[in-house]
């Protein structure tokens, strides 16, 4: 099960003599800990480090809220797209689901009810943008610095910014322009009422699939702006009954089974995503395919809908009821690219403008994951972002060599193609979690990974890479300029857990206090 290395290094931790939990708590004084961001990354660590006795840390969140992008994805239709069993944390599981998938609202309340459960609230410091840091080489200590020019301590630091939160704007000639309602999915307004306006929607990806059929219904025309088709399989949503949810609440066991049932589900299947093995992705291709050809009757409307790529190569989507959307008459897809953008609508290539009142943006994300998310400085002033000129990397995607006690959840090269993300997250967290434990039992100051550890870890996936599907030549948001992934973990997920969970001293520099 996914969850079983985490448990490990914590039921270890709870069987520690009462001298030694003591000790921790003594020493947590003097040992503040810094967390950025308060998404699921951010509030599963601060609930682990309460778990194991540790109070002194801070989460600094830059929003009035906790949730990331489940507090700030609110449009039409928003859902998880991994069953909501493996998309909780596993050391808090949730037996109340009204789905399979669930929907954003119920995810964010899950959320608040973690931080309210654990209060965490009483860590949260909102509205803190952390703007710049700093590492001190005397006292190895970091330095925050907020967007309101106050500075913060903090002997480690979790960075826990998460990459679907800045929305990525296209490049798109006379956006600017554009006389009606404009906005981007992660900036859903909800006073913009839709019913019986002409809307277009920029985009096909993740956010597409879910807010099209949504809004489809009530909407007087709506325009698909489609670059590039993606491959869609099915869903296949559906209710939990209220009997079913009693059971999961009864028998907490039934409910581990249907989790590690989903996440094993996902396991197997990986390599027919993640390989660059074109029989295993004619697999899911003619699933894809059965799926379009089930729900789109028209034969050059299923032509202007069937990808050209690997299946795998780009985000798999999944949904029930997306391609059949482009049934309904008020429905259009428009696969000619985008000319402009002008006050009335949106122009074509082909030269014809489709008046709107409402234009939607769901062209997804700045992930940023090449990129530092701030100013960080490390030993000796060094910057992250030179350090990461080449592409981002990092040791098992945490540690990054000249930035001693700086620790990143879901950095470089540790996203799923395949499965949860919280699979990967929980193994940081646990790696994290021991490396802290570590420092304040031995008395060190600093921990820094070897920098020929992180690099002999780094050319081993850059050479798995070769194998994989997302570089056999499809552009997706997964790639650097130069072409190379430093987005996906490239293999199993278990793998990962595996390699990550524990933290192992020998991987780095250790400064003594």
């Amino acid at each position: 099960m996914e969850h079983t290395p985490a448990a490990v290094v914590f039921s270890n931790s709870s069987a520690a003599s009462h001298a030694q939990q003591a000790s921790a708590r003594a020493g947590c004084a003097d040992f503040p800990i810094a967390i950025i961001g308060a998404g699921f990354a951010g509030i599963g660590a601060a609930i682990r480090l309460k778990q194991a006795g540790i109070h002194s840390f801070t989460m600094f969140e830059r929003a009035s809220e906790v949730g990331g992008t489940w507090r700030d994805n609110i449009y039409p239709g928003a859902a998880c797209d991994v069953p909501s069993h493996v998309y909780s944390l596993s050391f808090e599981q949730h037996p109340d689901w009204s789905r399979k998938f669930s929907p954003s609202d119920e995810i964010q309340d899950y959320l608040l009810a973690l931080v309210n459960k654990w209060r965490l609230r009483e860590h949260l410091r909102f509205g803190s943008e952390i703007v710049e840091a700093r590492f001190d080489d005397a006292g190895a200590f970091w330095t925050l610095r907020d967007k309101d020019g106050a500075q913060h301590r903090a002997r480690v630091v979790i960075s826990c910014v998460g990459g679907l939160v800045d929305p990525a704007l296209p490049e798109i000639e006379g956006l600017d322009n554009f006389g009606g309602e404009l906005f981007h999915t992660a900036r859903w307004k909800r006073d913009c009422k839709l019913n019986g306006l002409r809307v277009g929607v920029i985009g096909t990806g993740a956010s597409a699939v879910q807010v099209v059929p949504a809004i489809a219904p009530q909407v007087a025309k709506l325009c698909v702006f489609q670059r590039t088709p993606g491959w869609v399989v099915p869903k296949l949503d559906r209710s939990y009954p209220s009997r079913l949810r009693r059971l999961f609440a009864r028998f907490p066991l039934l409910l581990r089974a249907s989790r590690f049932f989903k996440y094993a589900t996902s396991e197997l299947r990986g390599p027919m995503i993640f390989l660059d093995a074109p029989r295993l992705s004619a697999l899911g291709e003619r699933m894809s395919l059965r799926h379009l050809h089930a729900q789109v009757r028209n034969p050059e409307l299923r032509r202007k809908l069937r990808p050209s790529f690997q299946f795998g190569c780009k985000r798999v989507l999944i949904s029930d009821d997306y391609w059949a959307s482009f049934e309904r008459d008020n429905v259009e897809l428009v696969s000619d690219a985008i000319q402009s953008v002008e006050a009335s609508g949106v122009r074509s290539v082909d030269g014809v403008l489709r008046e709107l009142d409402v234009l939607v943006l769901a062209t997804g994300f700045d992930v940023g994951l090449s990129s530092a998310p701030f100013p960080v400085f490390g030993r000796a002033g060094q910057s992250l972002a030179a350090a990461w000129q080449g592409g981002a990397h990092a040791y098992q995607g945490m540690s990054v060599a000249g930035f001693p006690n700086w620790f990143i959840l879901m950095g470089p090269n540790t996203g799923p193609g395949h499965t949860s993300v919280l699979v990967y997250t929980e193994a940081q967290i646990a790696h994290v979690l021991h490396a802290i434990r570590r420092m304040q039992r031995c008395g060190w100051k600093s921990i820094e990974v070897r920098p020929e550890v992180m690099q002999r870890y780094n050319d081993g996936l850059q050479r798995r890479m070769r194998n994989m599907v997302w570089t056999s030549g499809c552009n997706s948001w997964y790639l650097s300029e130069d072409g190379s992934n430093h987005s996906l973990y490239p293999g199993f997920a278990s793998e990962y857990v595996l390699r990550a969970h524990r933290f192992r001293a020998s991987a780095y520099r250790i400064e003594a206090g």
